[in-house]
């Protein structure tokens, strides 16, 4: 049997011959994941979401994440000065904070652009393209904007009645990283990518 027409299920192990030139969506019978989605034109619109999302957090780290107002007194503060301002033990929390909110996600945005900006232009791939692709697949579940970003709004609203908060453009910039993520995440066909880097 030639396996290269065989998919596999990530998530319940089913396996699907796939057709000759999949044109739709094909789902998983069993668990419904959605294994193959080409869509026309996905790759440039991947790229454009990718440096928007590079934008997004280099914005959310020049700006202010919040103001804390208690009577007379008002602390501004950005997301490095907050993870700076620990000491200790706590300090690690922090940079594991910086890691799964920050680093990794940027990580991820680039490595997509690294291995899909030759395949849009129709030219050879990049050195280690299979590799950065990988990567970018296995660093998907430790980018956790969206749990960073729900974690935020409760902790707000549980001080809200303590003292005056405002949320800074910073908190917003994380909203609306978490909305070209997924929008991103349903344009991407892991099996066209893998396909296009194969040929």
């Amino acid at each position: 049997m030639n396996t290269d027409a065989l998919i596999a299920c990530p998530y319940c192990d089913a396996l699907y011959e796939i057709p000759q030139d999949p044109i739709k969506r094909i789902r998983c019978s069993r668990c419904h994941t959605v294994l193959i989605s080409p869509r026309k034109g996905a790759g440039l619109k991947i790229i454009a979401l990718a440096f928007i999302s590079v934008a997004l957090v280099v914005g959310a780290l020049l700006t202010p994440f919040l103001t804390i107002e208690r009577f007379w007194l008002s602390n501004e503060a950005t997301l490095l000065d907050t993870i700076l301002a620990f000491e200790g033990p706590l300090r690690l929390v922090a940079f594991g904070l910086l890691a799964v909110v920050i680093i990794l996600p940027v990580a991820r945005f680039l490595l997509t652009l690294y291995v899909l900006t030759p395949l849009v232009a129709n030219r050879s791939v990049w050195p280690g393209a299979k590799g950065a692709f990988i990567w970018a697949e296995r660093l998907k579940p430790w980018s956790m904007v969206e749990i960073f970003v729900l974690g935020c709004a409760v902790a707000l609203f549980k001080i809200i009645d303590l003292a005056n908060v405002e949320l800074g453009p910073a908190f917003w910039m994380f909203v609306v990283l978490v909305i070209v993520m997924t929008v991103q995440n349903t344009y991407m066909c892991r099996w066209s990518v893998w396909k296009d880097l194969d040929r």
